[in-house]
């Protein structure tokens, strides 16, 4: 089975993540597994999901390298795991090239476009750094606005229904640290 995997790390991403979508379909993907959370996380359920249902012979096709993993360990982690599946996998951004680990050109590409997308993403937060540290001293920034501040009547209005902790930051899209700050537990 072809298996196709998307990813944004915000909901404001809705339209990249159709796009990846729709570029998965496009490329013979039978079931696509999509969510909107960060790379960096520990917890990403579709991934995880993802990687369950895969069995020997099946294909995970992405977008980006990217879109599978923040860091080039964590790619190749993830590579190992299906590879040790007796899966392939499939990056779009590199004109639909099989990345067979076990193929030395193959595991040299692969690490390649690992360290590229990670300094990618270094270069990124150094630039969103330099334009904060700008912000603050002109008087500009004001920081994220605090979500579950915003939220707290209806935390502690759902905890005092007996909704638990992980259930309210499932429905109002906080972390479960951010529901046990502003319960003071």
């Amino acid at each position: 089975m072809i298996f196709g995997y998307a990813r944004t790390s915000t909901a404001e991403q809705e339209a990249g993540l159709e796009a990846q979508k729709r570029d998965l379909s496009l490329n013979g993907c039978e079931r696509i597994y999509a969510e909107q959370i960060s790379g960096s996380s520990t917890n990403r359920p579709e991934l995880t999901r993802l990687m369950d249902n895969m069995r020997s012979g099946d294909v995970l096709v992405i977008t980006k390298p990217d879109r599978l993993a923040r860091s080039t360990s964590d790619l190749l982690s993830i590579v190992n795991e299906l590879k040790g599946k007796g899966c392939e996998l499939i990056v779009l951004s590199m004109g639909g090239q099989k990345f067979d680990t076990s193929n030395p050109t193959s595991k040299l590409m692969l690490h390649m476009l690992a360290a590229i997308s990670e300094f990618e993403r270094d270069l990124m937060k150094e630039r969103q750094k330099e334009g904060i540290l700008k912000a603050k001293k002109e008087g500009k920034y004001k920081g994220r606005k605090p979500i579950a501040k915003m939220q707290q009547e209806t935390i502690r209005k759902l905890k005092n229904e007996g909704m638990s902790v992980t259930a309210i930051a499932e429905k109002l899209k906080l972390s479960r640290m951010s529901v046990y700050r502003i319960l003071g537990c």
